[in-house]
């Protein structure tokens, strides 16, 4: 199916956050594996799953559409190995995707594409309901807990 240019340009434009946001809690898993944080580091593995199943859904509808995906583009990587940090980093990351997906849904409203705003409101939905509010809690509680009792917290999980 041809599709409209201006909207698999947009998709195109929203492949390096879903990409980076993939790349960037997959060191970050690691980090917190490395570190014995077994519980904090199965969910940031978790949502790493659901930034490539983003990725995969963006590069899915450009193909059907015709397009190209761009899959090479990526923003900088924070390489902090802080617990804090990566929260708070990735905190700005997911809220940067929320702009951005709200900017691409209105794109395909004006262009009347409302199969790739479906697709759109589900990742969005993803990324305000589960990944930023939960980010948003665990730097809650790490303001009311403290640093070390969140990271105890946190070393609880599955073996291994």
């Amino acid at each position: 199916m041809k599709g409209n240019q201006k909207i698999i340009d947009a998709l195109n434009g929203l492949l390096p956050g879903e990409l980076t946001s993939m790349d960037q809690y997959f060191y970050y898993s690691r980090v917190l594996h490395d570190q014995g944080i077994q519980k904090l580091y199965e969910r940031i593995a978790h949502e790493m799953d659901d930034e490539k199943e983003h990725a995969s859904m963006l590069i899915e509808r450009i193909l059907f559409l015709g397009g190209s995906p761009v899959i090479g583009n990526r923003k900088a990587l924070n390489t902090s190995t802080d617990v804090r940090e990566m929260l708070e980093h990735s905190l700005r990351c997911e809220l940067d995707i929320v702009a951005h997906l709200r900017e691409v849904i209105t794109l395909c409203e004006t262009e009347r594409d409302f199969v790739t705003r479906e697709i759109l409101l589900k990742l969005l939905d993803d990324t305000e309901h589960d990944h930023t509010h939960w980010l948003e809690q665990q730097l809650g509680l790490i303001d009311r807990m403290g640093i070390q009792n969140y990271i105890e917290s946190q070393s609880m999980g599955s073996p291994g």
